[in-house]
């Protein structure tokens, strides 16, 4: 009889409303998912929402940037005629960070004009850099969007806007204690982290639980994935080794990469 393969533990630590969808990946692609929230999102609106409406309904901006579905999503929730700022963005230059906001985008009827090949806040700036100068941008994200985006993409000389729409806020509960247990016992065999923030609450209630060198060395006998440069830089910071970085930010990509690593 061929002895079974056991499936490699995967830490899922995203925030609330992707986590089945996340677990049904993991499943079909093979891994065995322990998933428990260690970031939550969290509705805002900062004093540059109503000029970044009363703009897009004006036709000033150029483009506008939308770096995650979630952005969409709590600018939406905020705006009553949702139909009207809808066409009023689809008279303006739509860019979306990558496939997975491109379609929800898509799927309101928003049409996206195109989007980087690496996606992130410096590719996007590579992408729109040789085409902005002098021309006007808005941008619609969290509140911890890297500061990256606008920076770049007003040394490559356009007149940049943003506003919050939402924050990212730590979940604390009885379910993040236990994962953290089952963390330090050695349980987790491949720990995926999609931000910064999230590996700045993981670590917070770790060491609640136990001291930052036994952090490292559990973490240090596992594969460690990020999704992209920020946040593998943010698990370095930690003294942990950072065992993959897909070169296309999406969660499924992530899997793809510790795939590889496991083969």
């Amino acid at each position: 009889m061929a002895e079974q393969v056991k499936e490699p533990v995967l830490a899922i630590m995203r925030p609330e409303r992707y986590l089945d969808d996340s677990v049904a990946l993991a499943k079909k692609m093979g891994f065995s998912p322990l998933a428990v929230p260690m970031i939550e999102l969290a509705d805002m609106k900062d004093e540059y929402f109503d000029g970044f409406v009363e703009r897009v309904m004006s036709g000033v901006p150029d483009y506008v940037i939308f770096t995650s579905a979630n952005g969409i999503d709590f600018t939406l929730d905020k705006i009553e005629d949702r139909d009207a700022f809808i066409d009023a963005l689809n008279a303006t230059k739509v860019i979306s960070i990558g496939p997975t906001t491109s379609k929800a985008l898509e799927e309101l009827g928003i049409n996206v004009l195109g989007m980087p090949g690496v996606y992130s806040s410096e590719g996007i700036v590579e992408f729109l850099c040789p085409d902005i100068k002098g021309k006007i941008i808005d941008t619609a994200r969290s509140s911890y969007g890297s500061p990256l985006l606008l920076k770049g993409l007003k040394e490559c000389g356009a007149e940049v806007h943003e506003t919050n729409v939402y924050t990212l806020t730590k979940p604390e509960g009885k379910e993040q204690k236990e994962f953290i247990s089952r963390a330090l016992a050695g349980e987790i065999d491949v720990f995926a982290f999609t931000s910064s923030m999230m590996v700045r609450n993981f670590f917070e209630y770790a060491m609640e639980q136990s001291s930052k060198e036994e952090v490292i060395e559990v973490m240090n006998n596992s594969i460690v994935a990020a999704i992209g440069i920020p946040t593998a830089r943010t698990i370095e910071s930690f003294g942990v080794n950072v065992s993959v970085t897909p070169g296309k930010f999406t969660f499924e990509d992530i899997l793809k990469k510790v795939q590889e690593l496991l083969e």
